[in-house]
């Protein structure tokens, strides 16, 4: 089992960024929302994320009731500058979700243009438990980990709700890699990755979830965190994406125990092609990514 990297190495710039106190300006937006004279009282930034700065903000009221938080800073102006709309199409997914069954942050306050913070922010409330990635029960792990999935997709998705279509991400590796001694796999997972997807419903999907956005307490799941790429497309994206993660960090057999968990009948292995290749290139992969190419390519 490998422990999730994912923002967890940073250099030092980025960490200076993404880690590093939010201004002056940013904190007294977040006693401004909860209002009547509020205080910030207690401030850490939260592992894991790299394309936001993401804090915990705890906030006392004119009560003395400290409001547990959380700020995210949209601080990459080259992620802005390609995704513009970013901080308000998180803002609509966490209106959206928060009809879900499952426990989601409560979106408190945008700040989309940075009229009153430094950079586009959002504030939004923070969910008790922690991030699991070496569960001591793999089977009940894996069991509640799908079990969440079913509420999310049957959330019923507001008319005028601006979430986007579900596409994969871009690019795909241009070739195999050079150090590969099986590239008619990934010349087959190409052409699959290139094709139409099979046939689907159209429901709310989380977009990124695996492990490391949801929380537990005491065993139970207890929260689903990070809205930020909830999308309009098929369940099974879901699936594929966290079957990707549960093959990288834990294992080949986990992801599949994860998708008959699941119930899902239709799935087909498009989803987990497009989850493994969309948004890397030939110098981001890996033996543990050929790995799990040839086995989705095996299921085809």
């Amino acid at each position: 089992m490998r422990s999730p990297p994912h923002g967890f190495e940073l250099t030092p710039e980025d960490h200076e960024l993404l880690r590093g106190a939010p201004p002056a300006r940013a904190l007294r937006w977040c006693e401004r929302v909860v209002g009547g004279g509020a205080e910030v009282v207690g401030l850490a930034p939260l592992q894991g994320g790299t394309a936001s700065a993401v804090h915990a903000v705890d906030v006392r009221d004119p009560r003395g009731h400290v409001r547990r938080l959380v700020l995210r800073r949209f601080v990459r102006k080259d992620w802005l500058e390609e995704e513009p709309d970013a901080p308000q199409r998180e803002a609509t997914a966490l209106e959206v979700v928060d009809r879900c069954p499952v426990p989601t942050p409560r979106l408190l306050a945008l700040d989309a243009r940075a009229d009153s913070t430094d950079v586009p922010a959002l504030l939004m409330t923070r969910l008790s438990g922690s991030i699991e990635w070496e569960p001591a029960e793999l089977e009940t792990f894996l069991d509640r980990l799908g079990a969440v999935l079913p509420g999310i997709h049957a959330t019923t998705i507001p008319p005028g709700a601006a979430l986007p279509d579900y596409r994969p991400y871009q690019p795909r590796p241009a070739r195999p890699p050079s150090w590969s001694a099986r590239p008619d796999v990934w010349q087959r997972a190409f052409e699959v990755f290139d094709g139409p997807a099979p046939p689907h419903e159209r429901r709310l999907i989380h977009r990124d979830y695996h492990p490391g956005n949801v929380l537990w307490t005491d065993g139970a799941v207890s929260g689903v965190i990070d809205w930020s790429n909830a999308s309009v497309g098929s369940p099974n994206a879901d699936i594929g994406h966290c079957r990707v993660n549960l093959a990288w960090y834990m294992s080949i057999e986990g992801a599949e125990r994860f998708l008959e968990m699941t119930g899902r009948d239709d799935y087909h292995p498009y989803w987990d092609i497009v989850a493994a290749l969309g948004g890397f290139e030939e110098g981001d992969l890996d033996a543990r990514d050929e790995d799990f190419v040839a086995y989705a390519v095996g299921r085809l």
